[in-house]
């Protein structure tokens, strides 16, 4: 099934919480929508359900238009952070629920349930009631309900953000596999950056109601359209610095300090111009020696993360965040010389739009 949203927008009074929202998902894509809260993503979600009428724009599945159609009538399964089990039926009775409101034969609904419960490992669960569960075979017993009646699309909002982080990561991969055995389209709804890196061929971030950029996850990450986008995508998150290109000097000047382009050549039609310099903590070497050509900062905080560390510092009273090796082990207020990797900088102009750069001739 393939999902096109046209010019979708969503308004409740006056406020237009989805605004002008274009995107096409391909048959069997896995698609999520990434973003803060409040930025319109579930009500795209629930208007791509139909229990939300769009103020404006088309809703097509396989180039069918879908805003007048009944929500039972356009042949997908939502899946909801809530998992809205009913407490009263066993997990089986759960599982078969949607066969039965759709008067499929006895015989086959048991076949259909135990078939679904074998696939997400649940069968020894099938006589319980939810209140028996935990939350994460709670969550597997709401995805064989939707998955049971083999929908053509699977919609979930947030269905993974009521479990622990080790079971949260766990269910994560069986997810994926799980969407790769069945070939379902999916439309996912989260606000968490590593499920989205993880999880989607491709990622729709929003903000505001606005589409900010939809393509592969790697791509988001290395070539963010935006300064919403650099700053929303990635953890610890992108460090900016404010300031101004001097092409003909080959630097990049704030106002307390300069970093040499080096061999990059940023295009812009002045010879100066106002810029946001953006760098993610990988892309920031640190020395605790004095290198030469290096800048010297200070050590605010280093945090250990197991196989890594973070280092928060303080330069030119800029604070930016570098990654270092796991032995990585400093004072606070210690001295420490740092270097950008230019080549991995990336540009936003002074409307926060990505500038493009290309390697110097």
């Amino acid at each position: 099934m393939s999902i096109t949203l046209q010019h979708l927008t969503k308004s409740f009074g006056a406020a237009r919480v989805v605004d002008d929202l274009s995107l096409e998902i391909d048959d069997g894509e896995f698609v999520v929508l990434l973003g803060p809260s409040g930025c319109g993503k579930t009500t795209t979600l629930r208007m791509i359900a139909g229990l939300e009428s769009a103020t404006a724009g088309d809703i097509l599945i396989d180039g069918r238009r879908m805003n007048d159609v009944a929500p039972q009538r356009r042949d997908v399964a939502m899946v909801f952070q809530s998992y809205a089990l009913y407490p009263h039926l066993t997990v089986a009775e759960n599982i078969a629920y949607p066969l039965r409101v759709r008067k499929i034969e006895r015989r086959q609904i048991s076949e259909s349930v135990q078939r679904t419960a074998a696939l997400l490992e649940i069968t020894p669960l099938l006589d319980r009631r939810p209140r028996e569960l935990s939350g994460g075979e709670r969550q597997r017993v709401a995805l064989a309900r939707a998955i049971v009646r083999h929908p053509r699309a699977f919609l979930m909002d947030e269905p993974l953000s009521n479990l622990d982080a080790k079971l949260r990561l766990q269910t994560r991969g069986e997810l994926k596999h799980l969407q790769q055995q069945l070939g379902t389209t999916t439309v996912y709804v989260t606000h968490d950056q590593a499920e989205a890196m993880t999880l989607g061929h491709r990622v729709a971030v929003m903000n505001q109601g606005r589409l900010q950029q939809f393509d592969k996850a790697l791509t988001i990450y290395n070539q963010p359209a935006n300064l919403f986008v650099a700053g929303f995508v990635g953890s610890p998150t992108m460090n900016f610095i404010d300031g101004e290109i001097d092409l003909s000097g080959g630097r990049f000047v704030t106002e307390q300090t300069a970093f040499a382009i080096g061999g990059l050549k940023v295009q812009t039609h002045a010879n100066h111009k106002r810029a946001t310099l953006g760098i993610r903590s990988e892309d920031i070497k640190v020395s605790l020696m004095p290198r030469e050509g290096w800048h010297q900062g200070t050590v605010y905080v280093t945090e250990l993360m197991g196989s890594e560390s973070f280092v928060v510092l303080e330069q030119a009273n800029l604070k930016l965040t570098a990654r270092a090796a796991m032995d990585f082990r400093a004072p606070t207020g210690s001295p420490i010389w740092i270097e950008f990797e230019m080549n991995r900088a990336h540009w936003f102009d002074h409307n926060g739009v990505r500038m493009r750069s290309a390697p110097s001739a």
